[in-house]
């Protein structure tokens, strides 16, 4: 009996031990300036944006984001279909060992479809991002405003000529409505 249970007490401190040398994704993921856009009178969805710096020397994966404040949380990009912007959903974002990877307006995001009530400025949302590894981490963000957003986003459109169809976005989002 009494070495049953000296076996026994070796494999669970064997485990835990291994288990501890595993650092899990969530833990090894910075995040640093997060914040989602204030939802405008009448828009089907926000979205969160932030940087993710990865400490480890393995490339971690998000595959996928929740929020109370949304019906529907998707991890998207921008692709440039024959010159129109186009917003797609993505199965994960990848942020390289020992890099960074910027979710910004106009490239990769994670859209808050179906906010359950407006989205204001100074409010506090968060969003859970879930790893690869089945790890999470939630992140605590403030809501900035669309319109100052807009206003400096569009100085750079024009100096570069580039235009988004913003028509089409919000057609997209409607989408996800249905």
């Amino acid at each position: 009996m009494k070495k049953t249970l000296s076996i026994l007490t070796l494999s669970v401190i064997t485990s835990l031990t291994s288990l501890a040398a595993m650092a899990n994704e969530a833990e090894e993921a910075n995040i640093s300036a997060p914040f989602a856009r204030e939802v405008p009178p009448g828009a089907p969805a926000s979205a969160s944006f932030m940087t993710i710096e990865n400490k480890s020397n393995k490339p971690l994966k998000i595959t996928s984001a929740e929020s109370d404040v949304a019906k529907t949380v998707e991890l998207h990009t921008h692709t440039n279909d024959n010159g129109v912007m186009r917003m797609r959903q993505i199965p994960f974002i990848e942020v390289p060992a020992g890099g960074k990877t910027e979710l910004k307006p106009g490239g990769l995001h994670i859209m808050l479809i179906g906010p359950h009530k407006p989205l204001k400025m100074g409010q506090t949302v968060k969003v859970k991002l879930n790893f690869e590894d089945g790890s999470s981490k939630t992140v605590s963000m403030p809501v900035k405003s669309f319109k100052k957003m807009m206003m400096n986003h569009k100085m750079p459109m024009h100096e570069h000529n580039h235009q988004h169809n913003h028509e089409q976005m919000m057609e997209h989002s409607h989408e996800h409505m249905n």
